[in-house]
């Protein structure tokens, strides 16, 4: 049925309502002339013709009171189909209102319009007085029971064409009010109904074939003929089949969104819980965007590993640890003077330079550019992240960055780093909503000196005896530099440079 509404819907849109009727009519001629056929037959009558005929007056007529095509609710959706400028969510919101009101209208002109029908093809075929009263009573009885399997089904379903339309891949309709009962009060109220019709319809067969008696296996036939021809069409086909599309719909959603999806939205058209749960689904997707997307703008201008903990962690991460990192601070050489003589621009560009070679260095080694201080950077390994070689890992990105800078920039740039091995404190300081995870110890102060101090030595890059004894193994060419006094410190520090032969 899906693909016959889509159909519909595609061809006939400014004509849909009428598509409506002329789809439906058919299938409630073929129910309500089988019980025009039941009542003529227990009469033994012959005027089957003139049966049918009142029966198709009687189906054409409950139609278009139920559907009221060319001038009912649906009207706003149809002009909008037809290129008329109409808005879109007040005719989403009068297709919801349609079918609330649908819902009791059909189920009442139903049981009204069979009641008469039965009535009036029962006088045809030669009944009167209390008979026809029964007639009306078994009428109303069907009528009412046949639309209450698959009224709301039927009638979603029928819709959803027309509501993916107006609501396309925005939110219209996502906050619209669903109806009341919810999707699991209308299957039970469909499942009643089934049993009720099957019972009914078992029934009125028995009636009309005489040889059940003498044949119990006609018993069984009956039973299949009603499957075949009542179950499939009418009770899967229009009432069941229908509400799965929306739980397909979330099951393919899942996946998407599994699969790193989230630009798709599902189509929120269902005026009921299944609506709430769809909508429910895109905000979710949605968060889940809005997270994808602070985490790339946390990669961005946050270091990933910071990034990811932060997410996974939330408010409860570094509250403040005590471990042993290595700690790397990295300089620009003569840097005032470079500034003075060249633009904003030029300067800007010139650091941003120098970071696209350390920060890819750092990260990949495992660790953490902690900042950026003017023409230089404090990177650590060892935090947030564990690292067990921090020092040997922090030795290697020192290498790697020297000979890239010298590759790229030749004598143009010249850098110094200093790296040092110790305890320090790890987490977040800050206040008034601006935090900022940092380390805090003589370990920083001690690296930020060693960079100082290459100015002295003349070298690239100095580690300090705490980095040298953290090492897992000693590197060639290592080279003794001596005791040096540092700013701020009463001990003077031992310290070690690369041959760079």
């Amino acid at each position: 049925m899906e693909r016959i509404w889509q159909w519909a819907w595609d061809r006939y849109g400014p004509r849909y309502s009428w598509a409506m009727f002329v789809i439906g009519f058919p299938l409630l001629l073929l129910i309500f002339g089988f019980t025009s056929y039941v009542v003529v037959t227990i009469e033994d009558s012959d005027q089957y013709v003139n049966a049918a005929a009142v029966t198709v007056v009687a189906v054409f007529a409950m139609l278009y009171v139920q559907i009221r095509p060319g001038i009912g609710r649906l009207r706003m959706a149809e002009q909008w189909a037809a290129g008329v400028d109409v808005d879109r969510t007040t005719a989403l919101a009068a297709t919801y209102g349609w079918a609330r009101q649908a819902g009791v209208r059909i189920v009442g002109t139903n049981a009204v319009a069979t009641a008469v029908q039965l009535a009036v093809v029962g006088a045809i075929a030669g009944a009167n007085g209390w008979r026809l009263v029964q007639y009306g009573l078994l009428g109303a009885a069907i009528g009412a029971g046949v639309q209450l399997i698959s009224v709301h089904s039927y009638v979603e379903v029928a819709l959803r064409p027309m509501r993916i339309a107006l609501a396309e891949d925005c939110d219209v309709g996502d906050s619209l009010p669903r109806a009341r009962p919810s999707f699991a009060a209308w299957s039970n109220l469909s499942v009643l109904a089934v049993a009720f019709a099957f019972a009914a319809a078992g029934a009125m067969i028995a009636a009309v074939i005489d040889g059940v008696r003498a044949a119990p296996v006609l018993i069984v036939v009956i039973a299949a003929g009603l499957v075949f021809f009542f179950a499939v069409p009418i009770t899967v086909g229009a009432a069941f089949s229908p509400s799965m599309r929306p739980i397909r719909d979330l099951a393919e959603g899942t996946k998407r969104v599994a699969a790193g999806d989230y630009t798709q939205r599902l189509p929120v058209v269902q005026d009921d819980d299944l609506g709430v749960l769809a909508a429910s689904f895109n905000r979710m997707q949605a968060g889940l965007a809005e997270r994808r997307r602070l985490h790339a703008a946390f990669g961005t201008y946050v270091d990933p590993a910071l990034a990811a903990k932060l997410l996974e962690q939330g408010d409860d991460v570094f509250t403040g640890e005590r471990r042993e990192v290595t700690v790397m601070f990295i300089d620009i050489r003569d840097f005032t003077p470079y500034a003075e003589a060249h633009t904003a621009e030029d300067t800007v560009a010139r650091l941003n330079a120098l970071f696209e070679i350390v920060v890819p260095a750092v990260v990949e080694a495992g660790g953490h550019v902690n900042k950026f201080l003017g023409d230089g950077a404090l990177a650590v390994f060892g935090a947030p992240n564990d690292l067990t070689d921090h020092a040997d890992a922090a030795l290697k990105t020192a290498v790697v960055i020297d000979r890239l800078v010298a590759e790229r920039f030749g004598p143009e740039l010249r850098i110094g780093i200093g790296i040092n091995t110790g305890v320090v404190i790890a987490g977040t300081i800050g206040g008034g909503g601006k935090l900022e995870f940092t380390l805090i110890g003589d370990t920083v102060n001690v690296a930020a000196r060693v960079e100082q101090l290459t100015k002295t030595t003349g070298d690239t890059i100095l580690l300090t005896q705490q980095c040298i004894d953290a090492l897992a193994s000693r590197p060639p060419g290592l080279l003794d530099r001596g005791a040096h006094a540092l700013k701020g410190k009463s001990a003077t520090v031992q310290v070690f440079s690369l041959d760079d032969s």
